[in-house]
């Protein structure tokens, strides 16, 4: 079997223009299928070019394999991609999570569009865990966007999923694509952008009311939280259906082929473990907590990472709350516990018990003192909580909403997607939430 790999010089085009495309193969000519993901991956196009072998490089340069130029048809709908390489045509369905011959591409539109959402693809996220080249975000300070993988395409770092063994976490099927295809099988038309076009300031300005992420949105730069706080600033909604959000910052290269992420304490000796260490300089909590935008953060909360965890749902503080519309719950009701809503990953804010009975936040870690919590699930103490500052209350995954010029709302779990196709109440609520805020 003739090996080929391969890797988008940057993860992102516009409709119209040119993207280069970098392969390696020994076979003297290869072919690309593209495939839009959607309710079903749609296939929208079929190239073949010669091929050209060169070997692997480091995980923190850039490969450099030949390179591509394809021009992506100004028709194509804005959305994710699959490049699905190989040496020989197939008219069988490829599998498009596949840790190798596969590369993810996102078409952003040509010119603003008209639609009201806009969801942002993770791919900081996804190169920091890809371990192509021998290393990752988790080993080193600094890795290349110019190698495969990326959501796609590339071995990637974690442990398996014991609710959907399909796809490891770190990628674009586990989260991200469970989530698109619901959404588009459920008529809500949105756009498509990275966390790198958001850091070069570019399409929130284009007349969008929402900005959608969903699953596992773990590293951000500096550039693109400030764009996305100017954005709900200006009265624009954000919907969080993750957990884990901005908890690391990142320095992107000048050309956008790199991230930089300082993780661990000067001088910390070798094999320090980033996640349980203080005074990180790229710890957004311990620099400028990500609560102020999101009203959560991933130290309020914790994660179970390894094996099934103790079944866990939001308990509901007020059912009669328009998030709820439809969903049959009463306050008091558990939310998703069957089916271990609540983790991997899970944020949550400082937190108080008022008059009521009904836990409102502190504000003691960043978090607006108008975020309503509408959802809580304390975490049991076998769960990880390393490297967080000491707190009055019990940590507890908090999903709620405030409103500033623009409303901003968090699942605060990176499991929600995965509930989407099976829990109605979850179903509900996710409609409800991108129906009025967009």
């Amino acid at each position: 079997m003739t090996a080929i790999n391969g890797y988008p010089a940057r993860p992102s085009v516009r409709a119209g223009e040119v993207i280069r495309l970098h392969v390696a193969t020994s076979a003297p000519r290869f072919h690309v299928d593209f495939y839009r993901w959607g309710t079903t991956p749609r296939h929208t196009g079929h190239v073949e070019w010669p091929g050209q072998a060169a070997t692997p490089g480091r995980f923190d340069a850039d490969w450099q394999w030949p390179v591509h130029e394809f021009r992506v048809p100004r028709d194509w709908q804005s959305g994710v991609y699959i490049a699905v390489l190989s040496v020989e045509p197939t008219s069988d369905s490829p599998a498009l999570d596949s840790r190798e011959a596969r590369m993810l591409l996102v078409v952003t539109p040509a010119v603003p569009s008209g639609r009201s959402v806009l969801y942002k693809i993770p791919t900081f996220t996804y190169q920091a865990y890809t371990t192509a080249g021998g290393g990752s975000l988790y080993s080193a300070s600094r890795v290349t966007l110019r190698r495969p993988g990326g959501g796609v395409g590339g071995p990637v770092k974690g442990l398996p999923d014991p609710y959907d063994s399909s796809s490891p976490r770190q990628t674009f099927a586990h989260w991200d694509a469970p989530f698109i295809s619901w959404m588009e099988g459920n008529g809500i038309e949105g756009d498509y952008c990275t966390d790198l076009d958001l850091h070069e300031g570019r399409h929130l300005d284009d007349g969008y009311r929402l900005l959608v992420s969903a699953g596992h949105d773990e590293y951000w730069s500096a550039e693109t939280r400030r764009n996305v706080t100017a954005f709900r600033d200006a009265g624009g909604n954000i919907a969080n259906f993750g957990a884990n959000t901005c908890w690391w910052r990142v320095r992107v290269a000048p050309d956008g082929g790199g991230l930089d992420c300082t993780k661990f304490p000067p001088g910390a000796p070798a094999g320090t473990d980033p996640d349980s260490s203080y005074d990180c300089p790229d710890h957004w909590w311990e620099q400028e907590p990500e609560n102020a935008l999101l009203g959560v953060s991933y130290r309020g909360g914790g994660g179970h990472w390894d094996g099934p965890r103790t079944p866990l749902g939001f308990t509901v503080t007020d059912a009669g709350h328009w998030v709820f519309s439809g969903t049959g719950l009463k306050t008091g009701d558990v939310l998703g516990r069957e089916r271990a809503l609540v983790g991997y990953e899970c944020d949550g804010a400082a937190y108080e018990i008022d008059a009521r009975g009904r836990p409102r936040p502190t504000g003691q870690d960043g978090t607006p003192k108008d975020f309503e919590i509408l959802g809580i699930a304390p975490l049991p103490s076998d769960w990880n909580f390393a490297a967080r500052e000491p707190m009055t209350c019990r940590r507890a995954a908090t999903l709620g909403l405030y409103t500033a010029a623009g409303t901003v709302f968090t699942a605060a779990t990176t499991d929600w997607p995965r509930l989407l196709a099976t829990d109605p109440q979850v179903e509900a609520i996710t409609r409800n939430v991108i129906t009025r805020l967009s």
